[in-house]
């Protein structure tokens, strides 16, 4: 419980951002998991740039850190090729 007004903002301010930030990494997640399990190259490729576009605006908004999001951008460009 928070022990004066600075500390009960900061406190609702947090769960704001934190649900703010559970959207944003659920949705980059999502749009991975469609790319990953495409049944074929064109599905993949066509879900491939709104996996692209969603890692970057999380990484961002520094939810995930810049080379995690390097890191990610290759293995699902890597998966969608190989599909």
């Amino acid at each position: 419980m928070p022990n004066n007004k600075q500390a009960a903002k900061r406190t609702r301010q947090n769960v704001a951002s934190r649900q703010q930030n559970k959207i944003t990494r659920t949705s980059m997640r999502t749009a991975i998991r469609r790319v990953v399990e495409a049944e074929n190259t064109e599905v993949a490729t066509a879900a491939l740039p709104t996996a692209m576009k969603r890692i970057d605006k999380a990484a961002k908004q520094n939810i995930i850190h810049s080379n995690a999001a390097a890191r990610y951008k290759s293995r699902v460009a890597r998966v969608a090729a190989s599909k």
